[in-house]
C-alpha cells in the first residue's frame, strides 16, 4: 500500500452568496427505496436539503415514489422502471446536463439485476455517493470500479466493508483500531475513490490522505443515520466541494449534529429526522467557530 498522509483540518462549509438561487446549490438525486424501506430515500433527500442543496429528487419505482415523497415533501420524484438502460434514460431525462450528484443505495434492496444497474450508474458521468444496498450490490459483482469513472464516495459500515473487501483480497480488519486506516485506504485505492469507513472514529480516505473523525456519540446508532450522512455528503459535492473534502466535512458535521442533540436530550432516542433537522445548526456552529 502506498504512503498515506494524515489530515486533521476540517474544511469550511460552502459559501452562501446573497444573490444565489436554488440552482446555485446543486441537485442531489437519491436512487433507492423498496416497498419495505420506504423511508430510506426520503431521509437521504432530507439530509441533502437540510445540508443546503437547492433541489433533491427521489428516483425510485412506482410502488415506492408516492410514499417517499409524502415522507419528504420538499423533494421531487423521478420514476424508475425496467432495466439499467431504462433507469439511465430516466435519470438522463431528469438531469439532462449531467450535473446532479447521485446518492445511490438507500433502501434499494437486493433485487435481481440490481448489480448491473449499479455498475451502469458507476460508468456514467455523475458523481456518486454509494451506500447501503448500493454497496452490497457492488460487492456481489466481485469487481473493483475501473479507473476513469465518475467521482465516487463509498460509505460502508464494517459489515458492508467486508463484503466489498473480500472479493478484492483485502483482509485488514475494519473494526480493529490498528488496521481500520489501512483497510479503508486499500479499498479506496482499489475503487479509485473515497472511502468513508463508518463507526467510532469514522475514517475518511482517498488512498493518499486519511482523516479520523472526532465528533459523534452512541446516539447516532439509530436507523436512518447513515441515509442522512449519504445525503449530506452528496449535497456538499453538489455545492462544489471535492469528494474527499465533502466526506471529511460531512462526517464531522454529522457527528456534530449528533453531539448537539445528545447535549440536550442524552445519548438515546435520536431519530434520523431529528438528526437531519439538527444539521443547519451544526453548519452554523462550524461556520462561526462556536
Amino acid at each position: 500500500m502506498q504512503d498515506v498522509t494524515t489530515v486533521n483540518r476540517v474544511p469550511d462549509p460552502p459559501m452562501r452568496p446573497g444573490e444565489a438561487h436554488k440552482g446555485t446549490f446543486g441537485t442531489v438525486i437519491v436512487v433507492g427505496g423498496s416497498p419495505t424501506m420506504l423511508g430510506a430515500p426520503a431521509l437521504c433527500a432530507r439530509g441533502a436539503l437540510r445540508s443546503g442543496s437547492g433541489l433533491a429528487k427521489i428516483a425510485t419505482t412506482a410502488d415506492v415514489l408516492p410514499y417517499a415523497l409524502t415522507i419528504e415533501p420538499g423533494a421531487t420524484g423521478v420514476l424508475l422502471a425496467g432495466d439499467e438502460d431504462a433507469w439511465r434514460q430516466a435519470l438522463d431525462n431528469a438531469d439532462p446536463d449531467v450535473q446532479a450528484v447521485l446518492a445511490v443505495g438507500p433502501g434499494m434492496g437486493l433485487a435481481t439485476g440490481g448489480g448491473q444497474k449499479v455498475l451502469s450508474l458507476l460508468r456514467g458521468g455523475r458523481p456518486i455517493v454509494l451506500d447501503a444496498d448500493g454497496l452490497n450490490l457492488l460487492a456481489r459483482t466481485g469487481r473493483a470500479r475501473p479507473r476513469g469513472g465518475a467521482e465516487l464516495v463509498l460509505t460502508p459500515h464494517p459489515g458492508e466493508f467486508q463484503r466489498l473487501a473480500q472479493p478484492l483480497g483485502i483482509d485488514d480488519c475494519p473494526t480493529d483500531p490498528g488496521t481500520r486506516p489501512s483497510a479503508a485506504a486499500k479499498l479506496a485505492q482499489a475503487h479509485h475513490g473515497v472511502v468513508v469507513l463508518k463507526g467510532r472514529h469514522t475514517i475518511v480516505t482517498d488512498g493518499q490522505r486519511l482523516y479520523t473523525n472526532t465528533t459523534g456519540n452512541p446516539a447516532l446508532a439509530t436507523a436512518g443515520s447513515g441515509d442522512v450522512l449519504t445525503g449530506l455528503i452528496a449535497s456538499l459535492i453538489g455545492q462544489g466541494m471535492l469528494p474527499f473534502d465533502a466526506a471529511v466535512l460531512g462526517v464531522y458535521l454529522h457527528g456534530l449534529a449528533g453531539d448537539r442533540w445528545a447535549k440536550r436530550h442524552g445519548r438515546s432516542g435520536l431519530t434520523a429526522t431529528d438528526l437531519a433537522d439538527e444539521l443547519p445548526n451544526a453548519f452554523d456552529q462550524h461556520r462561526t467557530g462556536g
